[in-house]
Protein backbone atom coordinates (compact mmCIF):
# COMPACT_ATOMS: atom_id res chain seq x y z
CA UNK A 1 0.00 0.00 0.00
CA UNK A 2 2.78 2.50 0.28
CA UNK A 3 1.88 5.73 1.66
CA UNK A 4 3.43 8.84 3.42
CA UNK A 5 3.21 8.62 7.03
CA UNK A 6 0.99 11.10 7.53
CA UNK A 7 -1.39 10.16 5.11
CA UNK A 8 -1.81 6.39 7.34
CA UNK A 9 -1.43 8.33 10.23
CA UNK A 10 -4.78 9.85 9.51
CA UNK A 11 -6.53 7.22 7.82
CA UNK A 12 -6.03 5.52 11.39
CA UNK A 13 -6.59 8.43 13.11
CA UNK A 14 -10.03 8.65 11.54
CA UNK A 15 -11.08 4.68 11.54
CA UNK A 16 -10.47 4.74 15.20
CA UNK A 17 -12.21 7.88 15.77
CA UNK A 18 -14.75 6.19 14.33
CA UNK A 19 -14.98 3.11 16.52
CA UNK A 20 -14.41 4.82 19.32
CA UNK A 21 -10.57 3.87 19.98
CA UNK A 22 -7.87 6.42 20.93
CA UNK A 23 -4.87 7.72 18.26
CA UNK A 24 -1.95 6.29 19.92
CA UNK A 25 1.88 6.67 18.83
CA UNK A 26 2.28 2.29 19.36
CA UNK A 27 -0.53 2.10 17.34
CA UNK A 28 0.39 4.48 14.30
CA UNK A 29 3.79 2.88 14.43
CA UNK A 30 1.96 -1.13 13.91
CA UNK A 31 -0.34 0.69 11.04
CA UNK A 32 2.51 2.24 9.66
CA UNK A 33 5.25 -0.50 9.17
CA UNK A 34 1.61 -2.79 8.25
CA UNK A 35 0.44 -0.77 5.47
CA UNK A 36 4.08 -0.39 3.92
CA UNK A 37 4.85 -3.75 3.12
CA UNK A 38 3.30 -6.32 1.63
CA UNK A 39 4.96 -9.39 3.42
CA UNK A 40 2.07 -10.38 5.31
CA UNK A 41 3.92 -10.42 8.69
CA UNK A 42 2.89 -12.16 11.76
CA UNK A 43 2.93 -10.24 15.21
CA UNK A 44 6.45 -11.36 16.48
CA UNK A 45 7.83 -9.93 12.82
CA UNK A 46 5.85 -6.85 13.46
CA UNK A 47 7.14 -6.52 16.93
CA UNK A 48 10.61 -6.52 15.98
CA UNK A 49 10.34 -3.94 12.90
CA UNK A 50 8.58 -1.88 15.13
CA UNK A 51 10.23 -1.56 18.04
CA UNK A 52 12.91 -0.20 16.27
CA UNK A 53 11.11 3.09 15.83
CA UNK A 54 9.50 2.49 19.01
CA UNK A 55 11.64 0.90 21.52
CA UNK A 56 9.50 0.46 24.55
CA UNK A 57 6.96 -1.36 23.02
CA UNK A 58 5.95 -4.42 24.04
CA UNK A 59 4.64 -7.99 22.21
CA UNK A 60 1.52 -7.74 23.78
CA UNK A 61 0.91 -3.81 22.72
CA UNK A 62 1.89 -4.97 19.22
CA UNK A 63 -0.54 -7.67 19.54
CA UNK A 64 -3.36 -5.89 20.82
CA UNK A 65 -3.05 -2.97 18.10
CA UNK A 66 -2.83 -5.29 15.48
CA UNK A 67 -6.39 -6.48 16.74
CA UNK A 68 -7.59 -2.84 16.80
CA UNK A 69 -6.86 -2.56 13.50
CA UNK A 70 -8.22 -5.27 12.99
CA UNK A 71 -11.59 -4.43 14.34
CA UNK A 72 -11.35 -1.02 12.62
CA UNK A 73 -11.19 -2.07 9.51
CA UNK A 74 -7.57 -1.17 8.60
CA UNK A 75 -6.18 -4.61 8.01
CA UNK A 76 -7.23 -8.63 7.96
CA UNK A 77 -6.66 -11.13 10.30
CA UNK A 78 -5.26 -14.49 8.53
CA UNK A 79 -5.55 -17.51 10.79
CA UNK A 80 -4.64 -20.71 9.50
CA UNK A 81 -5.24 -24.34 11.05
CA UNK A 82 -1.91 -24.77 12.81
CA UNK A 83 -3.13 -21.65 15.26
CA UNK A 84 -0.48 -19.10 13.47
CA UNK A 85 -1.69 -15.61 12.27
CA UNK A 86 -0.42 -13.16 9.70
CA UNK A 87 -1.72 -9.38 9.08
CA UNK A 88 -2.30 -7.87 5.93
CA UNK A 89 -3.38 -3.84 5.56
CA UNK A 90 -4.65 -4.12 1.87
CA UNK A 91 -8.11 -4.58 2.28
CA UNK A 92 -9.35 -4.10 -1.23
CA UNK A 93 -10.80 -7.56 -2.49
CA UNK A 94 -8.18 -10.10 -3.53
CA UNK A 95 -7.26 -13.42 -2.46
CA UNK A 96 -4.05 -14.95 -1.11
CA UNK A 97 -1.57 -17.94 -2.16
CA UNK A 98 0.22 -19.43 0.96
CA UNK A 99 3.31 -21.81 -0.03
CA UNK A 100 3.61 -24.38 2.27
CA UNK A 101 7.16 -25.00 2.22
CA UNK A 102 8.45 -21.47 3.94
CA UNK A 103 5.40 -19.80 4.91
CA UNK A 104 5.07 -16.71 2.45
CA UNK A 105 1.92 -15.42 1.48
CA UNK A 106 1.30 -13.60 -1.74
CA UNK A 107 -1.84 -11.39 -3.01
CA UNK A 108 -4.08 -12.45 -5.84
CA UNK A 109 -6.10 -9.68 -6.95
CA UNK A 110 -9.30 -9.54 -7.79
CA UNK A 111 -12.72 -11.39 -6.07
CA UNK A 112 -15.05 -14.18 -7.18
CA UNK A 113 -17.85 -13.14 -9.84
CA UNK A 114 -21.25 -13.78 -8.49
CA UNK A 115 -22.02 -16.46 -10.39
CA UNK A 116 -19.43 -18.40 -9.16
CA UNK A 117 -20.12 -17.97 -5.45
CA UNK A 118 -23.82 -19.19 -6.35
CA UNK A 119 -22.50 -21.89 -7.88
CA UNK A 120 -20.70 -22.44 -5.07
CA UNK A 121 -23.88 -22.75 -2.14
CA UNK A 122 -26.32 -24.38 -5.07
CA UNK A 123 -27.83 -26.93 -3.01
CA UNK A 124 -27.32 -24.90 0.43
CA UNK A 125 -31.14 -24.24 0.90
CA UNK A 126 -31.39 -20.71 2.01
CA UNK A 127 -27.56 -20.02 3.02
CA UNK A 128 -26.67 -15.91 1.99
CA UNK A 129 -23.31 -15.56 1.84
CA UNK A 130 -22.00 -12.25 3.73
CA UNK A 131 -18.50 -12.34 2.72
CA UNK A 132 -15.71 -15.69 1.93
CA UNK A 133 -11.94 -16.10 1.83
CA UNK A 134 -10.52 -17.83 -1.07
CA UNK A 135 -6.45 -18.93 -0.03
CA UNK A 136 -4.67 -21.34 -2.53
CA UNK A 137 -1.69 -23.33 -1.34
CA UNK A 138 1.51 -24.87 -2.41
CA UNK A 139 5.10 -24.10 -3.22
CA UNK A 140 6.15 -20.52 -4.39
CA UNK A 141 8.56 -19.72 -7.04
CA UNK A 142 11.82 -19.74 -4.71
CA UNK A 143 10.37 -23.24 -2.79
CA UNK A 144 9.64 -25.33 -5.72
CA UNK A 145 10.07 -23.56 -9.30
CA UNK A 146 9.20 -26.42 -11.13
CA UNK A 147 5.93 -27.61 -9.35
CA UNK A 148 3.19 -26.75 -11.31
CA UNK A 149 -0.54 -28.53 -11.56
CA UNK A 150 -0.13 -30.70 -14.06
CA UNK A 151 2.90 -32.49 -12.43
CA UNK A 152 2.18 -32.82 -8.74
CA UNK A 153 1.51 -35.30 -6.44
CA UNK A 154 -0.92 -33.11 -5.00
CA UNK A 155 -5.11 -33.44 -4.24
CA UNK A 156 -6.21 -31.87 -7.80
CA UNK A 157 -4.65 -34.99 -9.68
Amino acid sequence: MNTSPEAANARLRKALEETGQRFTEQRAAVYRFLSGTTTHPNADEVFQKVRTEVPGISLATVYKSLETLVNCGLATKLTYSDGSARYDARVDPHHHAKCVSCGGVMDIPGQLRENHLKSLTRGLDGFSVLGYRLELTGFCGSCSPHQTVENSAGPMN
